[in-house]
C-alpha cells in the first residue's frame, strides 16, 4: 500500500472510529437513561465496542512498519 493509500484510509478510519464514538456515546446515554436496564442497548454497545476495537487495531496496524503516522 501506498503513502498516499495509507493516508487515505487513515482518514477513512479516524472518520468511522469518531462515527462509532458518538454511537456509543448515544446509546450510553439511553442506557443510562433507563436506569440500566435494556440488555438490547447492552448488547449493541458490546458490538460498537468490538468494532471500534477492530477500527483501532487497524489504524495501528498502518503505521507498524513506516512510521507515517
Amino acid at each position: 500500500m501506498s503513502e498516499d493509500e495509507k493516508g487515505k484510509r487513515f482518514l477513512e478510519l479516524i472518520d468511522q472510529q469518531n462515527n462509532i464514538q458518538w454511537s456509543i456515546i448515544m446509546k450510553l446515554t439511553l442506557l443510562v437513561n433507563s436506569k440500566w436496564n435494556s440488555s438490547q442497548l447492552q448488547l449493541e454497545i458490546e458490538s460498537l465496542i468490538e468494532t471500534h476495537s477492530k477500527i483501532t487495531k487497524e489504524i495501528n496496524s498502518l503505521d507498524e512498519n513506516n512510521g507515517i503516522l
